[in-house]
């Protein structure tokens, strides 16, 4: 049996990916203390850690993956927010992902892979060290 899902639940995870997509680490912070799970994903299976680091947003990862976001959730397609971070050019989220125990090899393809295909030899360098 398939239940209609709450508009107000929709609603409010809505907004909770909109904050992540726009790095509003504090307000993210308050909602996943308040209960909103870490681990939300959305019909693509993008989680918070995913939108966030595709923005750019190192400040957000770090406060979602401290509240217990696994930094290596793979969305539907199978890639990671490490590799989306690497795809992006975005090296302090990089960072912060790394920080927060993100694995270079998850996902397909993984962040080492879009590594090489970028040129981006300081990355692997930098994943060979973890």
């Amino acid at each position: 049996m398939s239940e209609t899902p709450d508009p107000e639940v929709v609603e409010l995870a809505g907004k909770v990916f909109d904050l992540a997509r726009r790095g509003d680490a504090e307000q993210l912070a308050a909602y996943v203390d308040a209960g909103v799970p870490a681990n939300l994903t959305n019909e693509q299976g993008h989680t918070l850690v995913m939108l966030a680091a595709y923005h750019g947003h190192a400040a957000a990862v770090r406060a979602l993956v401290a509240r217990g976001a696994d930094p290596d959730r793979v969305n539907d397609r199978g890639q990671s927010p490490l590799a989306g971070a690497v795809f992006k050019g975005e090296d302090e989220v990089v960072a912060a992902l790394l920080e927060g125990g993100a694995d270079p090899a998850a996902g397909a393809p993984s962040a080492v892979e879009t590594a090489r295909m970028f040129g981006r030899p300081d990355l692997l360098e930098r994943f060979a060290a973890q």
